[in-house]
């Protein structure tokens, strides 16, 4: 590799031949300030808050300037100052500042400039500002263009990391704006409501459609029993809202923060996630050995089933009938629970805590009410219940342990695992193995599988059975692998998809981190590793070995892919359109 020899501030930097000036000063310890910049998706020059001095007559945007030779770049010069200092001013003159009141309040990159540049109200342009109707029509995600600073971040994710590519530029100058085709609403588009946008946007002109309010109203209700459940990947977030460290796994702490909000119970999804491996495991032998429809793919991911049923409906066959783990938990409270319990369906609220946006579209979803009644009455996510938690005045950090309530709180390391890429496949095959080879699986971890490649795939030898499997994640990677099973390139037996990168860990209802801590660490890693730890740590590390799995089968379900699992646990899928008749973004 050929490196290249530059001077930063008067610091000598060494980098590789390719490299640009913010990535030589990154490596030099040297703060470039960015905000359009969001690494290999949007590298633009857009916002020039990173221009730097290198002896041209003008200022030059460091996150596309190339590295040369020799090269002398000074950052922090008068010029330099004065120029940010005055972009920044020019993007707050046409931005509602409104920020006490805006959910990205101390956690937005666009304050946290104007801060560090001494930028005040006194010192910013005044003069015209363009109003602009808010859209809040979808169920999972508002888009509010009074507050966007036109960064393109959003755009380049939906395009480049989804391949969804619903939004985009349009007008020129001060005119311009982020924008659906013919100013139609989020809701009347192909979006799949992933929330990707709202982790790239560094301000709030993005956010979840928040149901907190509804969830509050039904803990207050007298007549309503509530229950909540939590998602995998939640567990291995949460405490980043309260300063832990990325990663930290806050399981017991959660619970009793659940508690203490009011909810009546607080169940596991990672209990429905070792049953969805039973019923899928089976559905797959089933189609093995009667010749049905491959490969069969994973069903588990909402924003992954929009894109499938919106841009690619001849793969719908291939889908796995299993409902989602926190729709199976929603239909087995509303009935097993209900039974147990001595309670009425109708009288039940089933809350749903998810690291992911799309799952508010998926409970509302007419399809998923196996009692009558939908199996999830509210979606909130990671973010919503931190809000939550923290209006309530709960010291997070001082909760003691607590555990799931027990009767659908079982879990094994397998359901741990769910939330990240690769976890769903890992579970499946080791329930798979022992299921078809009648064998003990002795090393449980199939790392062939893990990590953040864009697509993984392998052969897993399954006694006489040589089981062809891949995995993708992010809806991009799925069109990649889904077009060379189209073409004939490629041939698998058993699919897993999510429809956001690293899986679960990163959905678009998590903690949100800006672009700068991106560089410096992977979410997708490190809260992955946090779930690949639990399960390392768990009692029972394969879904057929969960008690309460067990004991719910014999009680109840019968046995796997049984007539009344498939009333409870299966659903079907339907194509959709890409775009509904337009309506009115509503304020």
């Amino acid at each position: 590799m050929n490196m290249i020899s530059l001077t930063i501030d008067g610091i000598k930097v060494e980098v590789p031949e390719g490299s640009t000036v913010l990535d030589a000063a990154r490596k030099a310890n040297i703060r470039i300030p960015t905000l359009c910049f969001l690494e290999e998706i949007n590298e633009i020059g857009a916002c020039r808050m990173c221009v730097v001095e290198t002896g041209a007559r003008t200022l030059q945007a460091a996150c596309v300037l190339p590295a040369t030779q020799g090269m002398d770049v000074k950052t922090n010069t008068r010029r330099v100052r004065h120029a940010r200092k005055t972009v920044l001013e020019l993007i707050l003159s046409n931005h509602d500042k409104r920020c006490l009141s805006c959910v990205r309040s101390q956690n937005c990159e666009l304050q946290r400039l104007a801060l560090e540049l001494e930028v005040t109200d006194e010192t910013a342009f005044s003069g015209e500002r363009t109003e602009y109707e808010v859209d809040s029509l979808s169920p999972s995600i508002v888009r509010d263009n009074n507050k966007c600073i036109n960064c393109r971040r959003c755009v380049s994710t939906c395009y480049k990391v989804q391949a969804v590519g619903v939004i985009g530029p349009v007008g020129r100058g001060f005119r311009t704006s982020i924008e659906s085709a013919w100013d139609m609403s989020l809701n009347d588009t192909a979006c799949i409501g992933c929330g990707q946008c709202i982790a790239a946007c560094p301000v709030g002109a993005l956010k979840e459609k928040e149901e907190s309010p509804l969830v509050w109203k039904m803990i207050h209700d007298p007549n309503k029993h509530v229950v909540v459940q939590t998602a995998p990947a939640v567990r291995a977030a949460l405490g980043e809202e309260f300063g832990l460290p990325m990663g930290t796994n806050v399981t017991g702490k959660m619970v009793a923060a659940l508690r203490r909000l009011g909810f009546d119970q607080v169940f596991d999804t990672d209990f429905t996630a070792d049953l969805t491996i039973l019923e899928e495991a089976t559905e797959l032998i089933g189609r093995i050995q009667n010749k049905g429809v491959l490969p069969m793919i994973t069903s588990c991911s909402p924003g992954w089933i929009n894109y499938c049923e919106t841009f690619y409906p001849e793969f719908i066959p291939n889908l796995s009938s299993c409902k989602s783990p926190h729709e199976m938990m929603g239909a087995l409270i509303k009935s097993y629970y209900a039974e147990k319990s001595g309670l009425n369906a109708k009288d039940l609220a089933v809350v749903s805590v998810m690291p992911c946006t799309a799952k508010k579209i998926e409970a509302d979803r007419e399809e998923l009410a196996a009692t009558g009644f939908p199996d999830v009455d509210a979606v909130i996510t990671s973010r919503e219940l931190a809000r939550m938690i923290k209006s309530n005045g709960i010291d997070f950090l001082s909760l003691p342990d607590e555990e799931f309530d027990s009767l659908l709180g079982d879990s094994t390391g397998a359901g741990a695992i769910f939330g990240a890429t690769g976890g769903v496949m890992e579970a499946a095959l080791r329930t798979a193995y022992e299921t078809i080879t009648g064998k003990t699986l002795e090393n449980l971890e199939f790392h062939m599988v893990r990590g953040v490649e864009d697509v993984k795939e392998a052969v897993i030898p399954l006694g006489d059975l040589n089981l062809r499997v891949a995995v993708a994640h992010g809806t991009a990677n799925a069109k990649t692998l889904l077009e060379s099973i189209k073409s004939g390139e490629k041939q698998y037996d058993f699919i897993e998809i999510m429809g956001c990168r690293g899986g679960c860990v990163d959905g678009g209802g998590q903690p949100l981190v800006d672009a700068e801590t991106r560089v410096r660490m992977d979410p997708r890693k490190m809260r992955a590793r946090a779930l690949y730890q639990a399960d390392e740590g768990m009692t029972y590390r394969k879904s057929h070995e969960n008690p309460g799995v067990k004991r719910i089968y014999e009680d109840y379900l019968g046995e796997p892919n049984s007539h009344k699992a498939h009333q409870l646990l299966h659903t079907h899928y339907t194509a959709r359109n890409k775009y509904k008749t337009p309506q009115k973004p509503q304020a």
